[in-house]
């Protein structure tokens, strides 16, 4: 089952035992903009991947469900 990058990121912040308040602290987002991302009712900005990849230590190719080993022109 493919999640989704709202699903990813509620499963990180839950395995590091954070809440979305947390979370958004050390993100620089707000609790309501991580509930909105976790339930896909917004999608997050070019930063708020970075600062949610750099938080967790993940690529964001892993958050944004793209395959491995994809090639470019």
């Amino acid at each position: 089952m493919k999640l989704s990058f709202g699903e990813k990121v509620r499963n990180l912040r839950e395995d590091a035992e954070l809440n979305q308040t947390e979370l958004g602290e050390r993100t620089g987002m707000t609790q309501r903009k991580v509930s909105y991302i976790e339930c896909g009712k917004c999608e997050p900005s070019v930063e708020d991947i970075v600062a949610l990849c750099s938080f967790f230590h993940v690529s964001a190719d892993f958050l944004l469900g793209l395959p491995r080993g994809l090639s470019y022109p």
